[in-house]
């Protein structure tokens, strides 16, 4: 087992981090206050090739692996979550599904400019009465012809006014069930696609969450993916690969809090001496990075996993469940021991604590987590 980073990892690890610094930092208290989407920072990450990183490079990709992937995840994520989740489902939900399952002429025509940054891509599952049970989508596509009437609401959609290309899952044939949901590719601005308000959310208050309502909108037969059917086994498929990058969301999320609270306890006095000297903050301090480098561990195992072309959903599942509890606690840590200045804009950490929040919900609730894990280990 070799725990080392390769040369080609460490250059990921450094851009990332400097671009967080660089560019995600100035102004990010200011876009979260006013729920302003990084517009200027999600263009700049495309062009530094983040929104494409595992694509093949014939389709403008970047060629590189998951383990770099949730690298630069990680390092993006302790500063601005808001940008890192447009990266993730760029990259694991829409990139991934497209490349892994879209005909030669989809990856031509939609792949290459996703890949590129060039565009945004979102990916829509969730509906009002259907967020975890993917099996319930009320959203319907009828054949009609060359193409199919598409009518029904979607709840919940990461880049929801950003992107300009959907990935939608939606029922073609009710009798069937879960084998009946078929999934398309729905361009912004066809005729009958409204996108609905931007949510008012806890945390990553900058990424642009919307519902979003189709109308008798027409979708060419050519723009679904795969067969009639395979809707849902996309959706799952997809759903694995991206909990892998959630679950590195939610480890950057802790580690950016615990490299704050440590810098910060060793230049706040208390009782005459830095508070890093009293035996209180630092048993917190301990705590903290033992749940983080045991939550990186179970997500680069993840990753590895998924690079070996191995069984990841159970490494995936684990990964998404501790790194998202650990960046809750550590976060709620991270308050604690800036005191009052935790409770504060200025000091960033209780920003972060609203954050880590919705690392427990998306891509899968913890609890249905627990359900792929305990499905795995009674089999």
């Amino acid at each position: 087992m070799n725990f080392q980073l390769t040369e080609e990892h460490l250059a990921v690890q450094e851009a990332a981090r400097e671009f967080a610094q660089s560019e995600l930092l100035p102004g990010v208290i200011e876009r979260d206050s006013e729920a302003k989407f990084p517009h200027e920072q999600i263009k700049k990450m495309g062009d530094l090739g983040f929104m494409g990183m595992m694509v093949d490079p014939k389709y403008n990709g970047g060629g590189m692996d998951t383990v770099s992937y949730v690298i630069a995840m990680e390092e993006l994520s302790k500063v601005d979550a808001s940008a890192s989740v447009s990266m993730s489902v760029n990259n694991s939900l829409v990139c991934w599904g497209l490349e892994k399952y879209g005909s030669e002429a989809q990856k031509q025509k939609y792949l290459t400019r996703l890949a590129s940054g060039e565009v945004l891509g979102a990916f829509c599952l969730s509906e009002p009465e259907a967020g975890s049970d993917a099996t319930s989508q009320k959203t319907s596509a009828e054949p009609n012809g060359d193409h199919y009437i598409l009518n029904g609401t979607k709840n919940w959609i990461t880049n929801g006014s950003s992107a300009s290309i959907y990935l939608v899952i939606a029922q073609t044939n009710p009798s069937l069930g879960h084998k009946g949901i078929s999934v398309f590719i729905v361009e912004k601005g066809w005729e009958g696609f409204v996108i609905g308000k931007k949510e008012d959310k806890l945390g990553i208050r900058g990424s642009d969450t919307h519902s979003l309502m189709f109308t008798d909108v027409k979708v060419p037969v050519e723009n679904r993916i795969g067969e009639e059917g395979f809707g849902f086994t996309f959706a799952m498929e997809t759903l694995n690969g991206g909990r892998i990058g959630i679950a590195a969301q939610a480890l950057g999320i802790a580690a950016g809090a615990y490299e704050m609270s440590l810098a910060y306890s060793k230049e706040r006095k208390a009782f005459g001496k830095p508070i890093s000297q009293h035996q209180a903050i630092q048993f917190k301090l301990a705590d903290m990075a033992t749940q983080i480098e045991a939550a990186r561990l179970l997500v680069y195992k993840a990753a590895w996993l998924k690079d070996q072309g191995e069984d990841y959903v159970y490494a995936s599942a684990m990964a998404k469940l501790y790194a998202s509890e650990v960046a809750m606690n550590v976060t709620v840590e991270a308050v604690q021991v800036h005191g009052g200045y935790g409770y504060v804009k200025e000091y960033h950490v209780e920003r972060l604590m609203r954050d880590a929040k919705i690392t427990q919900i998306y891509e899968g609730t913890s609890e249905i987590q627990r359900i792929v894990i305990s499905r795995k280990i009674l089999k």
